[in-house]
């Protein structure tokens, strides 16, 4: 395991992330999940579990219709029913998808050496499903659906077991009931499966993570009173395009006001002199995931501000000092501060503001930490699991508040930060202002006024 980066290309003269292993890897990871539950297939439409089952991928303008699935079986590997030509460009470019390690999918007939197999049919097929339910329920597609998911069950051996989906709509729901086949949840063997990171996963996630230090360079460089939120959004996403993101899922932009309470999206708020502003910055390099926060104050902070940053950095810092296998979510959450202590009724109000995730080809996996959840429901660390720890205080002001996030690799001794642009300390961007009496403090109030004597009334 290694969190080095390299390149974002492939070259003949270093060995670099191996696509081969990463395949194999996690196909091996959810079969044995697969092997351990009580069903016997999967049946994934979300894009993440089916590029992870499949090794697929027909861009980020799907990812919310779910019109392509696959299907796994203990008995064959993965078939994927993908959209129109997207298919045939599987079986030209994916190979994988024409060889199995299963004797009951392969071919009898065709020569093969080793565990890998030729198959007897092919894994890349055309399908749809309803999308989104734009298609005439009369048309039959959802029962079509169901008929070719019947089909490899009867083939396989397995229609009389459980099937696992990961999401599904009620008509193709409602077919595979028709269809005869039993449905249950099958989120958990998913999750399950992608808790625990293979070594190439680990590396694309830090490559991922080395991407966005050069983008929080770049916003701080470029942060200045007069900037709206939503230019520094345009800003990183090109910055991260250009470094070859696959997708930016998003940048929260949060300034000034907008703060305290936290909104959880951007807008077109000039910031102004003395603003906190604090970003998280979402994107996708080869499909594996950052979420990764920075706060920062533009010209200048005020005390109440630098208090705030320094309660949310010793909560982060005391979490990852105890973060090592064998310890479990709720050893974390225990060091963060309850929802009352920073203004709200309770955990459930206060959700996601002191919290932690596992990160992966989606944001939000395992382990959960929350202490709306991880004291009843603890999850152990282990070895290979990467996730985000993400903490937050509100500034003594009523309307300043800092946010930090940390991605966090478990370490067969503790941990190691993959996140690494600056943030012991509370940064300032935007040009020095220099009086006559020479340059202003960084921290200082924005109100002009409360800087002097005679304005806070001679105190």
């Amino acid at each position: 395991m290694t969190t080095a980066t390299f390149g974002t290309n492939q070259v003949d003269w270093e060995q670099r992330l191996d696509f081969d292993k990463l395949r194999t890897d996690r196909l091996a990871n959810l079969k044995r999940e697969l092997n351990k539950s009580d069903v016997g297939a999967l049946l994934a439409f979300d894009f993440a579990n089916i590029r992870y089952m499949s090794s697929t991928h027909i861009g980020t303008w799907a990812i919310d219709k779910a019109i392509r699935f696959a299907l796994v079986t203990r008995n064959s590997d993965p078939i994927v029913w993908d959209f129109g030509s997207a298919a045939k460009h599987h079986k030209l470019y994916n190979p994988w998808l024409d060889t199995t390690t299963a004797e009951a999918d392969a071919d009898p007939h065709a020569p093969h050496h080793g565990a890998v197999k030729p198959r007897a049919e092919s894994g890349a097929r055309a399908g749809i499903s309803t999308l989104r339910g734009a298609f005439n329920p009369d048309a039959g597609i959802a029962d079509e659906v169901a008929s070719k998911i019947k089909r490899e069950l009867e083939k396989f051996g397995l229609l009389n077991e459980p099937l696992g989906i990961d999401i599904v709509e009620l008509p193709i729901l409602f077919a595979l009931q028709r269809a005869g086949i039993t449905v249950v949840d099958g989120q958990q063997i998913f999750l399950n499966a992608r808790a625990i990171k293979t070594g190439e996963e680990i590396g694309l996630l830090t490559q991922a993570a080395s991407m966005v230090d050069a983008a929080y360079e770049k916003l701080y460089e470029f942060l200045r009173p007069g900037v709206k939120e939503n230019e520094a959004v345009g800003l990183v996403s090109k910055v991260l395009y250009d470094l070859g993101s696959e997708y930016v899922e998003g940048v929260n932009a949060i300034s000034g006001e907008r703060c305290s309470p936290h909104p959880h999206v951007y807008s077109d708020r000039l910031i102004r002199p003395g603003d906190p502003a604090f970003f998280d910055i979402l994107h996708s390099y080869q499909g594996y995931r950052t979420c990764y926060y920075r706060t920062f104050a533009v010209g200048s902070a005020s005390s109440a501000q630098h208090d705030a940053y320094k309660r949310a950095r010793e909560y982060m810092d005391r979490a990852i000092a105890l973060v090592r296998p064998g310890a479990t979510t709720a050893d974390i959450v225990a060091v963060w501060p309850k929802a009352e202590e920073f203004g709200f009724a309770n955990e459930e109000a206060a959700f996601a503001l002191q919290y932690g995730h596992g990160v992966g080809l989606s944001i939000w996996e395992k382990p959960i930490f929350s202490r709306l959840v991880s004291f009843d429901h603890p999850e152990e660390l282990k070895e290979g699991m990467v996730f985000a720890l993400e903490t937050y205080w509100p500034s003594a002001d009523g309307w300043g508040a800092a946010r930090i996030e940390e991605e966090v690799v478990v370490t067969a001794t503790g941990c190691q930060v993959i996140t690494k642009f600056p943030a012991e300390d509370l940064l300032v961007a935007g040009q020095r202002y220099y009086s006559v009496g020479g340059p202003l403090p960084l921290q200082r109030d924005s109100q002009s006024h409360l800087n002097t004597v005679e304005g806070r009334g001679g105190k």
